[in-house]
């Protein structure tokens, strides 16, 4: 039997989100609210981690995949009702349970383990997570009696004054042994006016069976933002982002105005990298080591090398070598490659093309299905009119190449090695290595070095 199983409840309708898309869908700090969870019970190694869905399950099935296994809420009853469902693939599979929920992403992971620890040592049949807090965000009230011992749990529509007056606050978050659990859980009655299931009744039950139940309380009130809004999901942002960035600058990476930086969890940064204000990293993306980001800056998907320097430019699933630089006012678009020590000038763009190392691309020019050799001048406003109106075609140029300023290079065409392309030509047709061209359309003049061309 293994020792630890999540249950991640997620079967939420998520109606005040006013939203096509699945409420535990919705992305924090660059990934999925519900991944967040899951990445929780993994850090835990819980096995199995079982996810309980409704609506919308098949999208939470294509972002979650093999990370969980799956149960069906179908009718929406209640927190013990949705727990209940995951009861064939948790019990007697271990011997203590975790009940989470897919919308509560700021919650830490070392707070859920020093509760399954303190549930692991107390041995009670609850441990549960509470919260110190004046407001009471409409969370039920935890009552202690004389000694300090959990009593009961009282929801605001029911509380008394006195009781309303409590700030201890039931966080929904709960460890319990699983075979009292699956014994107990399936006795909780609905309860009025809703009739639904709650877990809060697990609380009495325990009580009532003389079995202790352990609160572990926590003063954070951000750990335990649940997502119900879209200004729910922007104070989670806030929180997740802020915990990002400063973990980057415990790290070694200096953030300029981290209240201007936009890093998502997922991206990895080396150290001595300075992140200018106005800049967004995202998604699957690394950054090297001393490289210089920003300002005004959109990285998505992205490599970039160490010593890189991006100004004021968008680059999206690309990769930049060590030393290369691009902008201001650059764009790399999908499938850009730019090799060691390649600059690109401001206004330059760069789509599906490989520069290999030395490259020099000016200012206004675009580049696009095209492989690049070492050491190749291209000129500013140079553009290679890659597309035919059907089909899109390559344009391959050779080392040591010098490409003049305006020249539009009709793909597919190829320029060779150490050849020249006079200012404002419009070639149409291959240029042979180490021969100058000029001309609309361009045709070979001379070899360099040598006699005319023929």
């Amino acid at each position: 039997m293994n020792t630890l199983g999540v249950a991640i409840l997620a079967a939420g309708q998520g109606t005040r989100m006013k939203s096509d898309l699945n409420k535990v869908l919705h992305p924090v700090c660059g990934m999925p609210m519900v991944l967040w969870s899951v990445a929780q019970a993994e850090a835990l190694g819980a096995d199995p981690i079982v996810l309980v869905v409704g609506n919308g399950a098949e999208e939470v099935r294509e972002v979650v995949g093999e990370r969980a296994r799956y149960a069906v809420q179908a009718e929406r009853l209640g927190t013990g009702h949705a727990l209940l469902q995951a009861r064939p693939l948790l019990q007697g599979r271990t011997e203590t349970v975790l009940s989470l929920y897919g919308d509560m992403p700021t919650l830490r992971p070392e707070t859920v383990a020093r509760l399954l620890a303190l549930h692991q040592e107390s041995r009670s049949a609850i441990t549960m997570l509470t919260v110190r807090s004046d407001d009471p965000m409409g969370f039920g009230r935890v009552v202690r009696d004389a000694q300090g011992r959990v009593q009961a749990i009282v929801e605001e529509a029911a509380a008394t004054p006195e009781i309303l007056a409590l700030t201890e606050l039931n966080c929904g978050v709960y460890c319990f042994d699983a075979a009292w659990l699956w014994e107990r859980l399936p006795q909780v009655t609905p309860t009025p006016p809703k009739n639904e299931y709650y877990l809060t009744d697990m609380v009495a039950l325990a009580i009532e069976d003389g079995l202790g139940v352990e609160a572990l309380c926590i003063e954070d009130v951000d750990e335990v933002l649940g997502i119900n809004t879209r200004v729910h999901l922007a104070q989670a942002e806030a929180v997740l982002r802020r915990r990002v960035n400063e973990r980057l600058m415990l790290e070694g990476i200096t953030l300029l105005d981290p209240a201007a930086t936009y890093i998502d969890a997922t991206v990895r940064i080396g150290r001595d990298t300075v992140i200018y204000p106005n800049t967004m990293l995202q998604g699957d993306t690394e950054i090297g080591q001393g490289a210089v980001i920003g300002p005004n800056t959109i990285i998505r998907d992205s490599r970039i090398g160490d010593g890189c320097h991006v100004l004021a430019s968008v680059v999206e699933e690309a990769i930049m070598e060590e030393r290369s630089e691009i902008g201001p006012f650059g764009h790399l678009r999908p499938k850009a490659h730019l090799g060691v020590g390649v600059h690109m000038g401001n206004f330059g763009e760069v789509k599906d093309a490989y520069l290999a190392p030395g490259t020099k691309m000016g200012h206004f020019s675009y580049v696009g299905n095209a492989r690049i050799g070492e050491d190749v001048n291209i000129g500013a406003g140079t553009i290679t009119c890659n597309y035919d109106g059907r089909n899109k075609h390559t344009t391959v140029i050779g080392p040591g190449a010098f490409i003049g300023s305006g020249s539009m290079l009709v793909a597919p065409v190829t320029i060779g090695a150490g050849a020249k392309i006079g200012a404002g030509a419009v070639v149409t047709h291959d240029v042979p290595e180490d021969t100058v061209a000029y001309g609309v359309p361009a045709r070979p003049k001379k070899k360099i070095g040598g006699d005319d061309a023929a």
